[in-house]
């Protein structure tokens, strides 16, 4: 905080300003789409060709922690 002036000094990394926005946690549970898709999918296979049209519509673009789940869901529809 500059003290004469009253500002207050944003805390980040200038260099990596993508840091905040890990910060929030995974939709469904903590665990993601993609995972959450995988367990639901045993019981409503739908779901599995549902993540892996996200998974191959690039989703996981918006955030990387998605990737590995949705590729999960894609490998079960392929099987």
């Amino acid at each position: 905080m500059n003290q004469r002036e009253g500002d207050y000094v944003p805390i980040r990394d200038l260099e990596n300003v993508q840091l905040g926005m890990f910060d929030k946690p995974l939709p469904c549970f903590g665990c993601g789409i993609g995972w959450f898709s995988l367990l639901l999918g045993f019981v409503f296979p739908l779901m599995w060709y549902f993540s892996a049209i996200l998974y191959f519509g690039k989703y996981y673009n918006k955030d990387p922690r998605e990737r590995s789940g949705l590729a999960a869901c894609a490998i079960a529809v392929s099987i």
